[in-house]
């Protein structure tokens, strides 16, 4: 079993930056990292989508179009987090953030299906 901790959303007006944190915790022998773990966020109205995604395998990591070159995804091993540093925040990120772990054999996870395990979320809202 696997549980997923996100932190560090807020509202903040265009331009701003957020940091997001998911702290994973395992809590089963058999809760062995996955290969890839992934942001999505989902706005009122919308589907969820995949924001951004990292490889432990070293694969290239992926952002989505409306995101890249304003959001970095990392992980720090010693503390087992996942981040999402956003900056230069506009309207349109308005969303519920989420963290997510996905199924054994599922990486790079390109659907929200392709993922097991999702954190409570966290809410970032962008005024302008």
């Amino acid at each position: 079993q696997v549980q997923l901790a996100e932190s560090g959303g807020g509202s903040v007006q265009t331009g701003g930056s957020l940091t997001l944190a998911c702290v994973i915790s395992r809590h089963s022998p058999s809760a062995v990292r996955r290969s890839c773990m992934a942001w999505f966020r989902q706005a009122p109205g919308k589907e969820r989508e995949k924001v951004a995604g990292i490889s432990f395998v070293g694969g290239p990591s992926f952002y989505a179009d409306s995101v890249k070159g304003r959001f970095t995804i990392s992980h720090v091993n010693a503390q087992d987090t996942l981040y999402l540093q956003m900056n230069s925040l506009r309207p349109e990120d308005t969303a519920m953030y989420y963290c997510a772990a996905p199924y054994f054999g599922a990486c790079p996870g390109p659907r929200d299906t392709d993922y097991e395990f999702w954190g409570q979320g966290t809410q970032v809202t962008v005024s302008s």
